[in-house]
């Protein structure tokens, strides 16, 4: 899911957008459906999934210090 991410402009849009994907990720994975009423934050805890946002900021500053450290010139 966050293949090539290190290039995306992160807009609060293309990140509401992903959160929401990984929730319902999420929700597949566990097998609960809506009516089950769960919190969103229930549903973390018991994943353990690190919220994509962070995944997607932590993927572009590590891609950002290996630009950094190059030293063929480009």
């Amino acid at each position: 899911m966050t293949y090539g991410s290190e290039t995306w402009s992160l807009t609060m849009g293309l990140i509401r957008r992903l959160r929401v994907t990984q929730r319902a990720m999420e929700i597949v994975m566990l097998g609960v459906s809506l009516r089950d009423q769960i919190r969103n934050k229930e549903i973390r805890r018991i994943t353990r999934v690190t919220d994509i946002a962070q995944r997607v900021a932590k993927l572009k500053w590590q891609w950002a210090g290996h630009v950094a450290r190059r030293t063929d010139g480009r």
